[in-house]
């Protein structure tokens, strides 16, 4: 799980008064005529709120660079977002007609004569082409040639404790290009970057727990600890293994064989294919196959410091672990991102789709909803749409952050994971019992006491929420179809009378303290490298055990890719394939008790004792039906192999 997404991302805000901004830029809603700006068509959302006049520094200076990327609508960009939904629908006649990469783009993709008068146009205005894509064209120059072709002033403007460059109305198009361009990115240098949700110690500092554990829910009780709720509780497990979890969600003998799973994140992991190996032979996991693991990394990185790279290895190694433990046969392939910033993550996720690298793609990052901009948002669901059309889906962690107010102070939530084309996995709190047998899951979020000094009770018990999964109603995303009469109508309308769209979809294992354990290669004090294992948690476990769950589904079904699977997901909704998920599933109050390491490593720094109450994220619920921490649960026997029905 995160520790510091919000510091990690310094995005843009997006205006809580433009709920339907995002979702009309990604279905291909022409843009309006720009006011006052004859034969010109202005650019909705290239403008971000926060560029006000009350916060306008002057204009900047004519002979200052950008880099900027301008994207390109392509022939039909309406048609894509209706042929992503029929594909996707399982009542649709189309339902599961994929096109291959090379006839989505010959269908929706944009046409030469598009490009050429795009780059005509950039160029003319003393602009430099340094890149063309089948998604966008990127260009590079001075404030002067930019201002000149996107027909706005670019100011300065103060934006927290910083002063950012940004246009100072809406960016324009020749109207002779109208239908051309979807958006641009890049005229605002506000920082654009995710974060990992994962608190993960960095490679360079060795991190273990601190036992007793449990090695199943309850197996060791902390019988010499005070009570919690009345009565004794066990300690933390010391990490649930791919055996366990593989049992809780219903694989049965489906292994993914011959499914192809994608995940994305930032930069690459040195050690990755060692952790990897010896982790699986360590957990009785199958063996890594020749060629089962695959890397497909850039040319160079960027920006490691700024995202702080070396906390991106371990994300990749919980990821790949995660997925192997779930879907021991399932080629994998991980797709590493040049920097943390959003133009590096859409080429990664763009490389998965032009090359149709895998039918699952699993991306445990993201930040909140008030970081990201239309221009943006309207770059991802592009991406996402053509996955969808080509069999794709996209799984995107919820976030670690509950509610994000004890975080941010705003009541809101993640994205990518608020995109109406993507799955959004929440978190739960996971108990397996003895012989591997599912008990009950409650909504992850977790409230923290610690034992008093005379170890004879819990200070100011409950204490202090700490973290939990992400989840609530977007504001700018409209209410997608497939939640419509099943997310209840407080939630849906909670920001908006017409209804918004409500996160999550979907969850699954994600609470540290019923964590999963992962195995990478870190340094020791004495300077050496060496492979060591602990526990972790997070909703950047949720998404990649869904993802491998969605991998079992889809060998079920003959090998026929699932793609975006919304639509057949709350089509099972309210049957008994999914575990109904709340926060107090056997009735009572329910916690654990966790001895850790003061110093991260071993005891020579003292123990902190402290006892972990569950089922409690923020201002959110877990309750029966639909909810903002788990969506409509996880999954159940019988989830993998009602797909062999589609």
């Amino acid at each position: 799980m995160r520790s510091n997404r919000a510091t990690v991302r310094a995005g843009v805000s997006m205006a809580a008064t433009l709920p339907m901004l995002a979702g009309a830029l990604a279905l291909g809603i022409p843009a309006a005529h720009a006011a006052g700006n004859p034969g010109r068509n202005a650019l909705a959302g290239t403008k971000p709120v926060w560029a006000t006049a009350k916060a306008d520094k002057g204009a900047t200076s004519d002979s200052a660079q950008i880099n900027a990327r301008v994207y390109l609508a392509g022939r039909d960009a309406s048609g894509l977002a209706a042929y992503a939904r029929a594909v996707s629908d399982p009542s649709s006649a189309s339902y599961g007609k994929y096109l291959n990469a090379k006839q989505a783009q010959a269908r929706y993709g944009a046409t030469k004569a598009q490009v050429a008068a795009v780059k005509s146009w950039l160029k003319s205005s003393g602009l430099k082409v340094t890149a063309v894509t089948a998604h966008y064209v990127a260009v590079s120059g001075d404030v002067a040639a930019a201002e000149k072709a996107f027909g706005t002033q670019l100011h300065n403007f103060a934006k927290g404790s910083g002063t950012y460059r940004a246009p100072s109305s809406a960016a324009t198009v020749p109207a002779g290009l109208k239908g051309a361009v979807l958006t641009v990115t890049g005229l605002d240098n506000a920082p654009h970057k995710a974060n990992h949700d994962d608190q993960l110690p960095p490679p360079d500092a060795v991190f273990k727990n601190s036992g007793p554990f449990s090695s199943y829910f309850g197996s060791k009780i902390a019988s010499t600890l005070p009570d919690a709720y009345g009565h004794k509780i066990p300690y933390a497990v010391e990490g649930y293994t791919g055996k366990q979890l593989r049992a809780a969600y219903g694989a049965g003998t489906y292994t993914g064989k011959g499914v192809r799973i994608a995940i994305t994140d930032a930069y690459a992991s040195p050690t990755i294919a060692f952790d990897a190996a010896t982790y699986a032979k360590k957990h009785g996991d199958a063996a890594w196959k020749t060629g089962q693991l695959r890397q497909s990394l850039p040319k160079t990185y960027t920006k490691t410091k700024e995202c702080g790279a070396a906390g991106w290895y371990g994300e990749e190694t919980l990821d790949v672990e995660a997925v192997h433990a779930v879907a021991p046969a399932a080629d994998v392939t991980y797709v590493g991102a040049a920097s943390c910033y959003d133009d590096d993550l859409l080429d990664s996720l763009s490389k998965v789709v032009d090359n149709h690298l895998a039918d699952i793609v699993s991306n445990s990052w993201g930040d909140i909803e008030a970081s990201q901009t239309p221009d943006l948002a309207a770059a991802y669901d592009q991406v996402f749409q053509f996955g969808a059309v080509e069999g794709i889906g996209f799984y995107f962690s919820s976030g670690d952050n509950g509610d994000e107010v004890a975080n941010t102070g705003t009541k809101q939530v993640d994205t990518p994971a608020n995109s109406a084309w993507v799955t959004a996995v929440g978190g739960t709190s996971l108990a397996v019992g003895k012989n591997d047998s599912y008990m009950w899951e409650t909504g992850w979020g977790t409230d923290k006491a610690a034992l008093s000094s005379d170890g004879k009770s819990w200070v100011n018990f409950p204490g202090a929420y700490t973290s939990g999964a992400g989840g609530g109603t977007s504001r700018t995303v409209p209410q997608p179809y497939y939640q419509k009469g099943i997310v209840p109508n407080t939630l849906a309308t909670a920001n908006n009378a017409a209804g918004n769209r409500v996160v999550p979809d979907i969850s699954a294992i994600a609470d540290p303290n019923t964590g999963f354990k992962v195995g990478q290669t870190q340094t020791f004090p004495d300077g050496s490298q060496q492979y060591s294992e602990y526990r972790i948690g997070g909703t950047s476990l949720a998404a990649p055990v869904i993802a491998a769950v969605q991998a079992l589904a889809q060998e079920a079904k003959g090998g026929k890719a699932i793609g975006f699977a919304n639509p057949s997901i709350y089509a099972k909704y309210g049957s008994k394939l999914y575990h109904d998920v709340t926060d107090t599933p056997t009735g009572s109050e329910l916690a654990v008790a966790r001895v850790d390491f003061v110093n991260g490593m071993d005891a020579s720094g003292g123990l902190s004792t402290s006892v972990r109450s569950l089922g409690k994220d923020s201002s959110l619920k877990a309750v029966k039906g639909y909810d903002d921490v788990t969506g409509v649960g996880t999954p159940a026997n019988g989830y993998v192999d009602s797909y062999r029905r589609h």
